[in-house]
This record gives C-alpha cells, structure tokens and sequence, in this order.
C-alpha cells in the first residue's frame, strides 16, 4: 500500500514537472520545430531542379531551416563544388 502512494506521488510529481517545462517552452520548441519544416520544403523544392541533389538528412534541415534562403544557396553551391 505504502509503495503504490509513494509511486503515485512520484508520477504525479514527475507530471507537474513535464507540464511546467512545456508551458514554459512550448513557444521556443514550436518555433525551432516551424524553422525545420520549412528547412525541409526548401530542400525539397531545392531538389526538384535538374543537377542539383542535395540529401535531406538532420544537417542539411537545420542548416536550411535556420539559414533560410541564403542556407539552401550555400547548400546548392556545395553540391555543385563537389
């Protein structure tokens, strides 16, 4: 009896706490989570154009996302570099 309290005490705690992160930060996370959406639509639109393969993968979303245009430039001048 005394462990099922205590492990209900502790969920209930751990739950305050997660709700208070998210109220906190949700606005942040939604924003980061918004730039790499759109990093993600500019590679795609970036690699519809003949001759330019860029491979979408973690870096190259956050590199586009948070650079916006001038990152998916910078991306497509690399994969023609190389």
């Amino acid at each position: 009896m005394f462990y099922e309290i205590l492990q209900f005490l502790i969920a209930f705690l751990v739950i305050i706490v997660a709700l208070k992160i998210i109220f906190r930060y949700g606005g942040i996370i939604l924003k980061i989570l918004g730039y790499l959406v759109a990093g993600w639509i500019l590679l795609f639109i970036a690699n519809i154009i003949p001759g330019i393969f860029i491979p979408i993968n973690l870096l190259t979303v956050v590199i586009s996302g948070f650079g916006g245009v001038p990152g998916v430039l910078l991306l497509i001048l690399l994969s023609l570099i190389a």
